[in-house]
């Protein structure tokens, strides 16, 4: 197994934890557009409690990426943090993200 399907599979299986239905192509998809980042520890993760660290995720991926700014990029960042967890350290990248396009309707950016 590759380390790229190893990464997959932890983010199914984080997403079967929280009851959180996969839809494996766009997982998938979302994982490999984030790169080598996937594969290192600190950047595979999302710190929602840092500041910082929220708005990188909406400048970069929610309005960059999606094309979603202001209040939507706000509403679809705390949907993701309260279907993960805020107190789950552990949020993978690729299924916070994958939260984020759900609740914005925005899988045919991945298509």
């Amino acid at each position: 197994m590759s380390k790229f399907d190893q990464v997959v599979d932890a983010c199914k299986a984080q997403m079967e934890k929280y009851d959180i239905e996969c839809d494996e192509a766009l997982l998938t998809a979302i994982a490999r557009s984030l790169g080598p980042s996937i594969y290192n520890r600190d950047s595979s993760l999302v710190a929602a409690g840092n500041k910082a660290e929220i708005e990188g995720v909406k400048k970069n991926f929610v309005a960059k990426k999606l094309g979603v700014e202001g209040e939507e990029a706000d509403s679809a960042i705390a949907a993701a943090i309260e279907k993960i967890g805020q107190s789950n350290r552990q949020k993978l990248r690729p299924v916070f993200y994958y939260l984020i396009v759900k609740h914005l309707g925005k899988e045919s950016v991945y298509a």
